[in-house]
């Protein structure tokens, strides 16, 4: 499929308004294993014809690192400078693979004067599924064994945890929960700017026991819905040698593969 995704400035040039902007983010910019799911999700979006924009070069981070890292006023600077941009256009709706973004978007930039209906992918996939504009059915992942990884600000800080299930469900896998999930998830080790520093002393890496927890679900795949996740809990299965037996991918990389996109 030739992907063609129209930045907010085109849009806006041709006289157009997009049902929602396509917040990528900088993992999703930048990181090689995090591009594939910009794309997957793009594809997706594509394919159901959903008229979506970015904004290019115009987006800069989302300032959560800065946050969770307590450089407050760094944060700040780079939630005006976007929310500055964001009002510019007009934006109403976002969507956003990444739960960091997804959360300093929906939850912190209000205060600064960015009021936007956010959104996570896993939830916008769902409500495309409810709405009939996406059919999934199980295909290649019918009966396979998948496990699902609850990231840290999309559960516990959102409160979402049955939006991404459901769009599992609809792949007709056999959904095996790990042993702390839901409320009750381990976070993968990277949230709260950890991703960005040594890791402190300890015997055993945080990753490194999530690996533990999803080696004993015998599950073939992860689904996993922040590229934080994905880095981390794809080294916690390296650690053990088993990279090549258990595959991690994004909710979007899953539909995108079923849909033959």
């Amino acid at each position: 499929m030739t992907l063609h995704v129209k930045t907010m400035a085109e849009m806006q040039a041709s006289g157009e308004v997009p049902e929602v902007l396509f917040w990528v983010g900088c993992a999703g910019s930048f990181d090689d294993r995090a591009k594939k799911v910009t794309r997957s999700f793009a594809k997706i979006l594509q394919h159901t014809g959903v008229k979506f924009a970015v904004l290019g070069t115009e987006e800069s981070c989302s300032g959560d690192p800065a946050k969770r890292a307590g450089n407050e006023f760094l944060f700040q600077i780079q939630a005006m400078n976007n929310i500055s941009v964001l009002n510019m256009y007009e934006v109403k709706n976002i969507v956003t693979t990444c739960p960091h973004c997804f959360n300093t978007l929906k939850n912190e930039y209000p205060s600064l004067g960015g009021n936007y209906e956010v959104m996570h992918h896993s939830e916008y996939l769902q409500k495309l599924i409810n709405d009939g504009r996406l059919t999934v059915e199980g295909g290649s992942f019918k009966g396979k064994k998948i496990t699902y990884h609850d990231s840290c600000y999309l559960g516990r800080a959102n409160n979402i945890y049955e939006a991404p299930r459901d769009v599992l469900a609809a792949l007709d896998a056999d959904l095996v929960e790990l042993k702390r999930c839901k409320s009750n998830g381990l976070c993968c080790g990277a949230g709260g700017a950890q991703m960005f520093k040594e890791a402190e002393k300890g015997n055993k890496e945080v990753n490194v026991e999530r690996a533990e927890e999803i080696l004993a679900s015998n599950a073939e795949i992860v689904a996993v819905n922040c590229p934080f996740c994905m880095t981390m809990v794809k080294d916690g299965v390296k650690h053990f040698n088993k990279e090549d037996t258990i595959q991690i991918m994004d909710l979007s990389e899953l539909i995108s593969e079923n849909l033959g996109l």
